[in-house]
């Protein structure tokens, strides 16, 4: 199973959408953390089975919350690059694409 490594903007996204879970349910957010760490780990054993998005990176859904995991896989890491509202602009991630 590949290392996850998260950029800042893919920490930044979780962090937000945490925080608005939280201020709403406690309870909720920590069903989001979790189902992010569930798909995480699903990318992690089998990253190559995840739909391509353009030339290097490939997305992920996540579980029962409007959100996909951005990120793409170097052989031994796996980048995350965002985590991605589906209501968000699509690509918006690009221009913030830079190791954390």
């Amino acid at each position: 199973m590949a290392d996850v490594l998260f950029l800042r903007l893919a920490k930044a996204d979780f962090d937000t959408a945490f925080d608005w879970y939280a201020e709403r349910s406690h309870d909720v957010a920590i069903r989001f953390a979790d189902a992010i760490l569930d798909a995480l780990e699903r990318i992690a054993r089998e990253p190559e089975r995840f739909a391509m998005i353009d030339g290097i990176h490939r997305q992920g859904r996540v579980q029962r919350f409007p959100f996909r995991i951005v990120f793409r896989h170097d052989g031994e890491h796996l980048i995350v690059v965002a985590i991605a509202h589906y209501r968000r602009q699509s690509g918006y991630w690009r221009l913030m694409d830079e190791p954390s």
